[in-house]
């Protein structure tokens, strides 16, 4: 199963917008890096042979989502109202679903026999990714203020 996660208009396409200031850009431009990454390990982890795959190379890639997304947590502040509320859904939508992902995994000491509950998880990780960070947009200007 392949999914196409897009990372578009997560950045605005123009020149840095007028009075947005340099720790409000740098927080957008985390967030959009973080993102991407969040994007990167979900399509790995989607493309695995889970009952083949070692265990610890699901876990580095969940490590690193769980990573990218302490980034996003830290950026939150610095953004203004409307994007820091929809960084914030969109974290905590996708952490939930991490969360769930993870203790199934701790589970299990080889992925054979949870394969199927851990490839149904890994759908449902894509799924929120899709739905929560992939609709994110710095580029609108309804966004702006």
């Amino acid at each position: 199963m392949r999914l196409a996660l897009s990372t578009s208009g997560c950045r605005p396409s123009g020149p840095p917008e007028q009075g947005a200031g340099s720790e409000e850009q740098k927080a957008r431009d985390d967030v959009c890096d973080a993102r991407d990454d969040i994007q990167t390990n979900v399509a790995e982890l989607e493309h695995l042979t889970l009952g083949t795959a070692p265990v610890d190379r699901v876990k580095s890639h969940l490590n690193a989502t769980r990573d990218d997304l302490r980034k996003i947590s830290d950026a939150e502040d610095q953004l203004n109202d409307t994007q820091k509320q929809q960084v914030q859904k969109a974290n905590e939508t996708f952490k939930s679903q991490l969360k769930t992902l993870t203790e199934d995994l701790g589970r299990s000491v080889s992925l054979e026999d949870p394969a199927q509950q851990l490839e149904s998880d890994l759908a449902e990780l894509a799924t929120v990714y899709r739905q929560s960070f992939a609709p994110i947009d710095f580029g609108d200007e309804s966004d702006r203020g």
